[in-house]
């Protein structure tokens, strides 16, 4: 049986990203030798966007690039994934955004994000691209916040379900966005945003209730990296694990895993089975470098359940 394609409408950012591979990252004044660098495709907007695409929804984009070559490449990148790109537009005071991301042997990655014409998205932007029906938005912390304000009360107003992925970590009061049907941060974002660790188990229970509250979502699911991820609904919590893989780069992973555990749901309605199948897709992710490069498709994520025998 075909699995039907949900519509889905990407509000977020966009970035070229600048990958440094070395064996560690240097100390406070020391110059090292790194391996190598290339530039990757990026943005968490345009990562959810992607994988989202591979995995098999129909998406529209809404960002900002600049005027320059940076823009242009990123742009005719998300098209060759048939993602509309009419709602990505050019701002011609800002440089396109970019993201320095530093990858340790270890597959660890620091990373620091230039926002550049991110920073350019307006009301109106969004306003066009809400006169087109979806199944769901999802948005994240990577743009003004003041739009994604706007961008959860748009989708509100029309009963379209909204899926905040909060990243990157920073203070965001989530009173300003009641009614989320999904929240999906990781463990530093969730210290950022209720001031709770989520070491264990224990921990991320206490944070996700904290979490609930403050934002009145529907469900919260916290990205715990190789712990795998908990999920909170109505009061009742269970910690999903994450599959054991060899990490090459754990860029985008959290990208992967929101895109999938969205598209998932919306063709399923349980969202248990949603994170397992984005514990997957994460779990493919890490073993790849780079950001979209790295985003698994639908038949890839099929291919490595059926070889652990488990049924997604």
């Amino acid at each position: 049986m075909m699995e039907r394609t949900p519509a889905i409408l990407v509000v977020g950012s966009i970035n070229m990203d600048l990958v440094l591979q070395t064996e560690r990252a240097p100390l406070a004044g020391e110059s090292f030798i790194g391996r190598e660098y290339g530039y990757v495709p990026g943005g968490k907007g345009a990562n959810q966007a992607v994988a989202a695409a591979r995995l098999g929804a129909d998406v529209t984009f809404v960002g900002k690039i600049g005027a320059d070559a940076h823009g242009t490449k990123l742009k005719e990148r998300l098209q060759e994934q048939g993602i509309s790109t009419e709602s990505l537009t050019v701002d011609q005071g800002s440089q396109t955004g970019l993201a320095v991301i530093m990858v340790e042997a270890s597959g660890q990655n620091r990373i620091i994000v230039y926002p550049g014409a991110n920073m350019a998205i307006g009301e109106r932007d969004v306003e066009r691209a809400f006169e087109r029906p979806y199944d769901a938005v999802m948005t994240n912390l990577e743009i003004p916040q003041p739009i994604v304000v706007e961008v959860c009360r748009r989708a509100r107003e029309k009963g379209i379900p909204v899926v905040l992925d909060a990243g990157p970590a920073q203070p965001f009061d989530l009173g300003q966005v009641p009614g989320l049907e999904i929240l999906t941060p990781n463990e530093t974002e969730t210290l950022a945003l209720v001031g709770r660790e989520c070491g264990t188990a224990e921990e991320a229970e206490a944070a996700a209730q904290a979490l609930a509250a403050a934002s009145g979502a529907r469900f919260v699911v916290i990205k715990m990296g190789r712990q795998g991820a908990l999920l909170y609904d109505e009061g009742t919590a269970r910690l999903l694990p994450a599959f054991d893989v060899e990490a090459v780069d754990t860029t985008a992973a959290g990208d992967a895993f929101t895109a999938a555990v969205t598209v998932h749901y919306l063709r399923h309605g349980d969202l248990a089975r949603a994170v397992q199948y984005a514990n997957a897709a994460g779990a493919l992710a890490v073993t790849r470098l780079g950001a979209q490069p790295s985003l698994p498709t639908a038949d890839e994520v099929k291919q490595f359940a059926r070889e652990r025998d488990i049924d997604l």
